[in-house]
């Protein structure tokens, strides 16, 4: 089943193209990886995918309906969940607390409803001993952490993680990608940014370039990372 698929996606602001007919296919409980060069247009196509951004033409379906024109609250609330690249927490709320309050405002349920799972949710992205701890005490990883458990508390069906790796060291990223594993594992179905490929790599399916804001290629992440025009557009840049 298709979880989610995108139909000639266009953005613009003004004269510059941000997302440029893009039309891509996600199956229920696969988990896809992004990259491209900074610029490239991948936070645009999240911002798309979950009503952040309107777009300007093309059609957006998410479980078989038509969710071109719902708002962000209502993607959210039919289940598509999403972390930042910049992790921003309540800082003055515990750990806990910030989960309650993503659970009961993205499921629409009251907070007392929700405990029982943000709990569970804590312990499997390994926050569980730092449930009272109050979010501004915490280290850059566990601050990763809380983006990937805020967005589970809002009970998604597809997920978007955006650069959750960035910064950490590879031991803290190797956790970190440890929990995602767990977590696809389980069902959800993944979409992922990421500038760490072996991060990446460990996880998904596919790997789909974006530059300029159009698909450059998809398909099997070898295959993708083997392409010549991939290796000048990605690899050239990053050495």
């Amino acid at each position: 089943m298709t979880i989610i698929a995108l139909d000639n996606v266009s953005k613009s602001f003004g004269a510059l193209k941000v997302a440029d007919a893009i039309s891509l296919e996600v199956r229920e409980g696969e988990a896809l990886g992004i990259i491209g060069p900074n610029g490239a247009g991948k936070s645009t196509l999240f911002n798309l995918i979950t009503g952040n951004l309107a777009a300007d033409s093309g059609t957006v379906h998410f479980m078989g309906e038509d969710v071109t024109r719902a708002s962000a609250m209502q993607r959210c609330l039919s289940g598509i969940g999403r972390s930042f690249q910049i992790p921003q927490p309540f800082g003055k709320m515990t750990v806990f607390e910030n989960l309650l309050v993503a659970g009961a405002f993205g499921q629409g349920r009251s907070e007392r409803s929700v405990e029982a799972q943000c709990a569970e949710i804590l312990e499997r992205t390994g926050l569980i001993s730092r449930a009272n701890a109050i979010a501004d005490s915490l280290s850059l990883l566990e601050r990763k952490r809380l983006e990937l458990a805020r967005a589970l508390a809002t009970d998604p069906k597809l997920l978007l993680l955006d650069e959750i790796a960035g910064g950490l060291t590879e031991g803290e990223c190797r956790q970190l990608v440890a929990t995602i594993k767990d977590i696809h594992a389980r069902g959800t179905t993944i979409i992922w940014i990421e500038h760490v490929l072996y991060a990446l790599n460990s996880v998904v399916e596919r790997l789909l370039i974006l530059d300029f804001g159009k698909v450059i290629g998809i398909g099997e992440p070898a295959a993708i990372m083997a392409s010549p025009q991939v290796r000048e557009i990605y690899l050239g840049i990053e050495v």
